[in-house]
């Protein structure tokens, strides 16, 4: 293959094209299910959207537990496919161009969350009509993967958590991970019937509902490999999640959802609540009320819930980004 992932990509050309042209006749059979068909129709759709992202698109979705089991080092295997793992990234990247400008792509701009309070999220998931908004790069401050393109919204799954499923002794219950629209809700629930389940958009808004008093911070996801677009609403904890580990850990996977949290010194009460549950560690005890970290703050909101006396509040940060509030979008996107 070389050190040159183009030159590879132009000597395996012919290949390609053959294996989408059987694609085009409907030779689906390959595949068994109706779900990778039309994952394959709205991958034909995507513009810069190769036959490579298809297979790990494939891949990830069909074999999500093994993948993030793998790629967070949790699998008795990931050692020994850890270079399979980072070919996998490097071919994800390379070549590829950012889509406002000519930056390198990382790894982070391939795969992200955005933070989101519970009203945003909620949001998220009672929607009932379909949304394309191609690109949001205001609101989703990465290269790639920033589009909302939401088809058949109230088709929505709950997986289990691939993150907390490959630990042992992991935050309970399991299917807190919301797969949302098609045709990833579809294809999720198909390859995956023992992980997950087909739920009313009401219970979805009762699982995050439920992940928040536990202190969970809810994300909305994207992925280059999954059509650059959102697919999943994760609810995230810091003893879990490969996510907000790798993000802790200096991989910028995770962005803010545009507010940060502020305190009203009159009304704390020093009970240190806020920062027992905050998942970032942006919150800390000073000598007489808690203090914020604006740096590390995401504006989950998760402090605010946690507060008894209403002394934490979110306020808007321009230099955090917008938010993803998907009603004020979709008038904006309207208008």
């Amino acid at each position: 293959m070389g050190d040159n992932p183009l030159l590879f990509d132009r000597q395996v050309s012919g290949m390609l094209l053959v294996t989408m042209e059987v694609f085009r006749m409907g030779i689906k059979s390959f595949f068994i299910n109706q779900s990778t068909a039309q994952f394959w129709a709205e991958a034909r759709k995507t513009p810069q959207y190769s036959l490579f992202d298809f297979l790990h698109g494939y891949i990830y979705g069909r074999w999500t537990h093994l993948y993030i089991a793998i790629g967070t080092g949790r699998h008795p295997l990931a050692k020994k496919l850890a270079p399979l793992a980072a070919w996998v990234e490097k071919q994800s990247t390379a070549g590829k161009p950012a889509i406002a400008d000519t930056d390198a792509v990382s790894m982070a701009d391939t795969y992200h969350g955005k933070a989101l309070p519970l009203a945003s999220a909620r949001q998220l998931v009672l929607i009932n009509e379909d949304i394309n908004i191609p690109d949001l790069e205001q609101v989703i401050p990465y290269k790639r993967a920033r589009a909302i393109i939401l088809k058949n919204p109230a088709h929505v799954v709950a997986l289990n958590c691939p993150c907390r499923a490959a630990k042992p002794n992991p935050c309970l219950p399991l299917d807190v991970c919301l797969v949302v629209g098609e045709p990833f809700a579809s294809f999720v629930m198909e390859h995956n019937p023992d992980q997950a389940r087909w739920i009313t958009q009401q219970q979805a808004v009762e699982i995050l509902e439920a992940e928040d008093r536990r202190g969970h911070v809810h994300h909305a996801f994207f992925k280059d490999a999954m059509l650059g677009r959102f697919y999943a609403i994760c609810n995230c904890c810091a003893c879990c999640c490969g996510a907000l580990h790798a993000h802790q850990t200096g991989t910028p996977m995770l962005a803010s959802s545009g507010y940060v949290a502020q305190v009203d010194e009159d009304l704390c009460m020093s009970c240190a609540d806020c920062v027992d549950h905050c998942q970032f560690g942006a919150l800390s005890m000073g000598s007489l009320y808690s203090q914020v970290d604006v740096e590390k703050c995401m504006g989950c909101g998760v402090c605010v819930e946690k507060c008894q006396v209403e002394a934490l509040s979110l306020k808007r940060d321009p230099g955090k980004g917008e938010p993803l509030e998907i009603l004020a979008l979709m008038e904006k996107a309207a208008g």
